[in-house]
């Protein structure tokens, strides 16, 4: 025992430290140690500063009977946890070496360390039986040889190294026969002639001696019977039959055919055959032989990983009194083929894997073996997909999965990786294992708006906190990454406003709408009014929670539509001498004189007439605006009072008071004339104006009128007219100053006319392409029976005829009744849906000048649009704005 302390001592201080091929630590123990013992400094022979295993998460990879060693976590040293038996891990294999693989953190290693447990003498000799019997004829010749069944020892080398003894006896003796360099077959040989008679029955004790210290011992008792008479034993024709059979070989596959003779006769020559002596032990149960024709077959199935060589002896025993046999070895190996797949093992996992990961970051570690030897046991690993992973070996049968591609969870969100493994047997065996690597998530895409621009219709006089529009912006990314807060972004807002600085000056966006911060809903802030704010364009910004956040922009363009909310307002009688230039022309053009007069403080209006005025005249001219654009400001004019067949009639849209029929003494000296003002909104705003009309003589009402200030300019012309009405009523007016003045107005007229077609023919046959073509959308146009108006969505401008309040009118009149036929196909082409009017409107209005004025309509700012010419009749002019 204390030899046996000094070796383990000896052994556990003489351990190996660094294989410094392949960067491996490698130990040493006897078998049975105790639980507790180091086998070495494992934190230290792998290079690692004190206290760094236990930070570095120092740790074995358990796979198996290897959970028999662990790591100290606070020392780093390796050490024993259970009992080793070294028969029991590796059987006869020498050297018994454990491959222990070992990890470290921070950065991610492996070490491979080797432990080889080394034999001591634990096991004694071991007999296939206690007792063996044996029979010899009396006549047995000395020297005849009788082999006996060997022992066997669990361990190995110098301690399975087996010496045999006999006990003494004048008849027998011992000889050992080495059938290869590890095996000694013990032979019992006949010394001396047998005499039955003098010792029937032979007792010796067969002992067997390993080469260990102390040497341990097994016996077996023999026990010899003396046989008569059959002196002739059988013999075989060969002593040692050698048969190779693949692994695959099917149960029941013919191994060999022995074959034994007995020169002797009768009962004494037939030879039966059984197996005895099997090395290993576990051969007993693959062959088994014919008695009768020595035909040996496979019982179980081979398998060269357990068992390459099996050793058998065979006996022919024949059938004399006492029976003789003879003996024979055959030699089964076992050939490999390939029938074992690979194994593939993960031995660390590093998941999930950021998405912005650099390339060669390592994400598990395999492990990768076959069974099989020589080429079937040569393996060649591969990752499929290909991409974004792959391979990289490290040791022998190691591997390390790295990043070979960038990663973009929003493409791809988690792999399913298969490691396949490969031998290079024929035919190949593969095996696979499937990795799942998710992919977390960074910050690397912003919030995107389904549309840059968002056009948005709202009718003036919303309710505070409508609902205006829904905006929506997407992000790939998850969780807070991709959790999206909208706002205005003040930055980017711009009020639009039709009433420009006159009206209030800019105001920021963020006064009239308020986005939710969650939903995306846009709501209105306050009533939107459209005299006040016709175009609101502001920029939303989504932002996601992101580290650092991430944004994107929206436009949002809303339109303000207008609602009938303004009644018609009366105007005052304009005395400047723009005013009466274009009373001036009117006259000329129409032939008649008028004279507007005051509002009295009762609000009433006063114009003269003469008497025997012919029908048509213009008398006076009702001036009205209305605050409200398109229909809601298309204002006409009806006589209210008196009804009937009356003297005076109103132009239902210029309001010029006209004669309806001559003049005469019955119609009294005055006339009072009720007119109503209406638009044509839903429902209609209306307002009234009275008209007193004095009756005079022509000469009094030619004075009225010259005496005024507002007609000085057009003076010539007022008297040219009234000169031609005068030739009418009385002789006195036929002077030759009013005909030089009536063929000056004449000549006039017609340059104007003449200059009027030019311009018109000039403005139809002109290019369009600026106004009603080229990109963008088109235009919308609106019909009724009464006209024609039409928005134009790309650009807008406002055009100031004479001084007064801007207003945005935009109206323009086809001829007066009957209504003129429907459009035709192109105009109805350019009038989209309503649901599709979001669509169509993106920007300001375009706003293009008309061709003429009429002479009495009011000095104010004027907003229009160019019309084509399909919408316009002959008499369109007439109630045209114009520069």
């Amino acid at each position: 025992m204390g030899e046996r302390r000094c070796a383990l001592v000896r052994v556990l201080v003489l351990q190996a430290a660094w294989a410094v091929s392949g960067g491996q630590v490698r130990y040493s123990v006897p078998e049975e140690a105790k639980a507790g013992t180091v086998l070495g400094r494992l934190a230290q022979d792998l290079g690692l500063e004190a206290g760094e295993a236990e930070a570095r998460r120092l740790r074995l990879v358990a796979q198996g009977r290897r959970a028999s060693v662990e790591v100290s976590g606070a020392s780093g040293a390796l050490v024993l946890s259970s009992r080793l038996d070294r028969e029991e891990l590796c059987g006869k294999s020498a050297p018994c070496a454990l491959r222990l693989e070992v990890l470290v953190e921070r950065p991610l290693r492996v070490f491979h360390v080797e432990l080889e447990v080394t034999d001591i003498n634990d096991n004694a000799p071991v007999f296939p039986a206690a007792r063996k019997n044996l029979s010899l004829s009396e006549n047995s010749p000395p020297g005849f040889r009788f082999p006996l069944e060997g022992a066997s020892d669990a361990d190995i080398g110098a301690n399975a190294q087996l010496t045999y003894t006999l006990s003494p006896s004048e008849h027998f003796s011992l000889d050992l026969q080495k059938s290869n360099a590890r095996n000694i077959e013990p032979e019992l040989v006949l010394t001396k002639s047998l005499d039955r008679e003098t010792i029937p029955v032979h007792r010796l004790v067969l002992t067997a001696s390993d080469g260990g210290r102390p040497s341990l011992t097994g016996t077996m008792e023999l026990e010899i019977l003396v046989l008569d008479a059959n002196d002739n034993a059988p013999q075989f024709n060969q002593s040692v039959y050698k048969v190779q059979l693949p692994e695959s070989a099917a149960v029941g596959t013919l191994v060999t055919r022995v074959n034994a003779t007995d020169v002797d006769e009768g009962l004494n020559s037939e030879v039966t055959y059984t197996v005895t002596n099997f090395i290993p032990p576990s051969g007993r149960d693959v062959i088994s032989v014919n008695p009768n024709t020595g035909e040996i077959h496979l019982t179980a199935a081979l398998d060269f990983e357990e068992v390459a060589v099996f050793n058998f002896r065979i006996e022919a025993r024949d059938q004399g009194t006492p029976p003789l046999s003879g003996h024979c070895k055959v030699e089964l190996e076992v050939v490999d083929v390939n029938d074992n797949a690979p194994e593939v093992w993960v031995t660390s996992l590093s998941v999930p894997v950021s998405e912005d990961a650099s390339l060669g970051t390592v994400v598990a570690l395999l492990s990768v073996s076959d069974r099989d030897s020589g080429a079937n046991g040569r393996v060649r690993c591969w990752v499929w997909p290909a991409s974004p992973f792959g391979l990289e070996a490290t040791f022998a049968g190691s591997y390390s999965l790295v990043l070979r591609e960038a990663l973009d969870r929003e493409r791809v969100s988690e792999y399913e990786v298969e490691v396949r493994a490969e031998d290079g047997g024929a035919p190949s065996l593969r095996a696979s294992r499937g990795l799942r690597v998710p992919v977390s998530d960074v910050n690397d895409n912003a919030p995107a708006f389904a549309q840059a621009v968002y056009t948005v219709l709202a009718r003036e006089n919303n309710a505070a906190g409508a609902e205006l529009a829904r905006l929506w912006a997407r992000d790939p990314d998850e969780a807070g990454n991709g959790r999206v807060s909208y706002s205005v972004w003040e930055g980017g807002a711009a009020a639009v406003s039709a009433s420009g600085a006159a009206g209030g000056g800019w105001r920021p966006a963020s006064s009239y709408v308020s986005v939710d911060a969650e939903s995306g809903r846009v709501w209105a802030l306050q009533p939107l009014d459209y005299e006040e704010l016709q175009v609101l364009q502001f920029e939303v910004r989504a932002v996601d929670a992101g580290e650092p956040p991430l944004c994107g922009n929206a436009t949002v363009q809303l339109f303000v539509l207008d609602e009938n909310d303004n009644a018609p307002a009366l105007l005052p009688p304009a005395g400047s001498a723009a005013e009466a230039g274009g009373v001036a022309g009117e006259a000329a053009e129409l032939g008649a004189v008028a004279a507007a007069g005051a509002v009295s403080g009762s609000g009433t209006l006063w114009a003269w007439a003469a008497w025997g005025a012919p029908a048509g005249q213009v008398v006076a001219k009702i001036r009205a605006v209305d605050a409200d654009s398109g229909y809601n400001a298309w204002l006409r004019y009806e006589l209210w009072e008196p009804r009937g067949k009356g003297p005076f009639r109103v132009g239902l849209y210029s309001g010029e008071v006209s004669t309806a029929r001559a003049l005469d003494e019955a119609d009294g000296p005055r006339q009072r004339l009720l007119i109503v003002v209406r638009d044509h909104g839903e429902p209609a705003r209306s307002a009234t104006a009275t008209l007193s009309v004095s009756l005079v003589e022509a000469a009094e009402a030619a004075l009225a009128a010259g005496s005024s200030s507002s007609l000085s300019s057009l003076s010539s012309l007022s008297l040219s007219r009234a000169a031609g009405a005068g030739g009418e009523l009385g002789p006195g007016a036929a002077s030759a100053a009013t005909n030089v003045w009536l063929v000056v107005a004449i000549c006039a007229v017609s340059s104007l006319f003449l200059l009027a077609v030019v311009l018109y023919g000039a403005s139809r046959w002109a290019p369009r392409a600026a106004v009603l073509s080229g990109p963008g959308p088109t235009t919308l146009v609106c019909a009724s029976e009464v006209g024609s108006w039409s928005y134009s969505q790309r650009h807008s401008r406002s055009l100031c005829v004479a001084d007064g309040a801007g207003k945005s009118d935009l109206m323009v009149f086809s001829p007066n009744f009957p209504p003129p036929p429907p459009p035709g196909p192109a105009a109805k082409d350019t009038q989209p849906e309503p649901s599709a009017l979001l669509d169509t409107v993106s920007g300001t209005l375009l706003l293009s000048s008309l061709t003429r004025t009429h002479s009495f309509y009011p000095s104010r700012c004027v907003t229009s649009v160019g019309i084509p010419a399909q919408f316009l009749g002959p008499e369109s002019d007439e109630y045209l704005t114009g520069t």
